[in-house]
């Protein structure tokens, strides 16, 4: 690979990376604590082109006292599948990751106790939060109690999903959470496409999320309404 062509990707690669880390894209692939090291990756990479640039230019010009120039055009075609990717970046994980890796409740004990929820009408949740209650709390913490949840459609054969991606570290270790969506609330999601995130309130039907159904507990839905797609669209 000729050297003007390894300057060209360092430039385009460390202005991906300083694009992505400035404008929140960022969160469709890694946590948001890692901001500062997608930045400072960027930076580095823009750095050592500069350098690179510099000294290059300068031994051009020692040896070729006529300022003559052989720079390899076609390196620069290479912008533009990087064009591309700026232009069109790929969304974060969704229902096809869900029908693909099927779901998984985060790891815990067989059975543990949980605190109880706070008061009120309507307690929001994280989907993780659910579901972990709802697979292992011995406690019964979510009998008979209204809780709100965001996720996205995720069709299944016949059942319809509320589904969230869970990442520890980034989008490659990501793995789905979900509940099955019940009740004549929610018959009118069966025809709402996959992806579509919705803001629904509801009840868990106990003792319904077991090791035969990966943990996916039953919803009655009381309220359903779309959303936009949150900033971060994954939970951690």
């Amino acid at each position: 690979m000729r050297r003007e062509t390894q300057n060209v990707l360092l430039v385009l690669l460390g202005g991906a990376l300083l694009k992505l880390g400035l404008n929140g894209d960022y969160l469709r692939y890694v946590k948001p604590s890692q901001q500062p090291w997608v930045l400072a990756g960027g930076a580095v990479m823009l750095g050592l082109a500069v350098v690179a640039i510099v000294r290059d230019l300068r031994g051009r010009a020692s040896r070729d006292p006529h300022g003559h120039h052989h720079a390899a055009r076609s390196a620069w075609l290479l912008v533009l599948p990087v064009l591309a990717v700026f232009l069109v970046a790929p969304p974060a994980l969704g229902s096809d990751s869900v029908n693909r890796t099927g779901t998984r409740a985060p790891d815990t004990q067989a059975t543990a106790s949980f605190p109880p929820l706070p008061p009120g009408d309507v307690v929001p949740l994280s989907m993780t939060d659910f579901v972990t209650r709802a697979g292992w709390d011995g406690t019964g913490s979510l009998d008979g109690r209204t809780v709100a949840l965001t996720g996205f459609v995720s069709h299944h054969g016949a059942s319809v999903l509320l589904a969230r991606m869970v990442i520890t570290c980034c989008a490659a270790d990501a793995f789905p959470v979900t509940v099955h969506l019940t009740g004549d609330a929610a018959d009118a999601v069966a025809a709402d496409p996959d992806d579509t995130w919705l803001a629904v309130t509801g009840r868990v039907v106990p003792r319904t999320a077991t090791r035969a159904n990966d943990y996916t507990a039953d919803f009655t839905v009381a309220t359903v309404r779309a959303v936009p797609a949150p900033r971060d669209p994954y939970e951690s």
